[in-house]
């Protein structure tokens, strides 16, 4: 599967938004889209700005979707498709599809510093859902469902030290996390408000469709 190889922060300026790539790095003064200097798009021409076509507009929102979760165009067709059979709003539907991902779950609960570090937890086999170690990042979790890490002690140093870390943090309300256990419980499915990403998902809807 191909991934993104190039900076981080390059995509938070060219969306012109915080997609929290790197984690708390991006609540701080280091965060390029802080830096008035830098909150350009990257490039040699990024301080040109132009008025933005139809298409251009539609095509931000689905980058901006697409970068925040970490997915590639590939997958999120996949997931687009999926939904677009069943009945009811088709982008809001979609949202709480890619809520639901493992890796976004991890980084929900604080016990992944960014998406990109929870894949890479779940890659490495630190991660069981309901007893059984998953390794795929793009699983989906369902109501009921509970997470815990592996036994191993590099595995628990390891996710406790990124939760003592933010000791501040506080789950949403559709997930419930004991931090002494390390255990989560999926208490409920994701609502459009549980997405933080400022997006208008009818306008990636109307881009796919076309």
């Amino acid at each position: 599967m191909g991934r993104e190889l190039g900076s981080s922060c390059k995509l938070c300026r060219r969306e012109g938004i915080k997609l929290m790539l790197k984690g708390i790095r991006c609540e701080t003064a280091k965060c390029p889209v802080e830096k008035k200097q830098r909150n350009l798009a990257p490039g040699m021409h990024g301080w040109r700005k132009g008025k933005a076509g139809e298409y251009a507009v539609r095509l931000r929102e689905k980058q901006k979707v697409k970068r925040y979760y970490g997915i590639r165009d590939r997958q999120f067709m996949r997931y687009f498709h999926k939904v677009e059979r069943v009945k009811g709003n088709t982008g809001e539907i979609l949202l709480q599809m890619l809520e639901r991902r493992l890796d976004n779950v991890i980084y929900k609960l604080n016990l992944a510093a960014s998406r990109k570090a929870a894949k890479q937890l779940i890659a490495h086999g630190h991660i069981h859902v309901n007893g059984n170690k998953v390794d795929i990042s793009d699983y989906s979790i369902k109501v009921g469902d509970k997470i815990s890490i592996k036994g191993s002690e590099k595995s628990v140093k390891r996710v406790k030290q990124q939760v003592e870390s933010n000791p501040n943090f506080s789950t949403q309300g559709w997930l419930q996390l004991d931090r002494e256990k390390l255990e989560a419980t999926i208490v409920a499915l994701p609502k459009r408000d549980d997405v933080q990403i400022p997006v208008e998902e009818q306008l990636f809807v109307e881009f796919c469709s076309r």
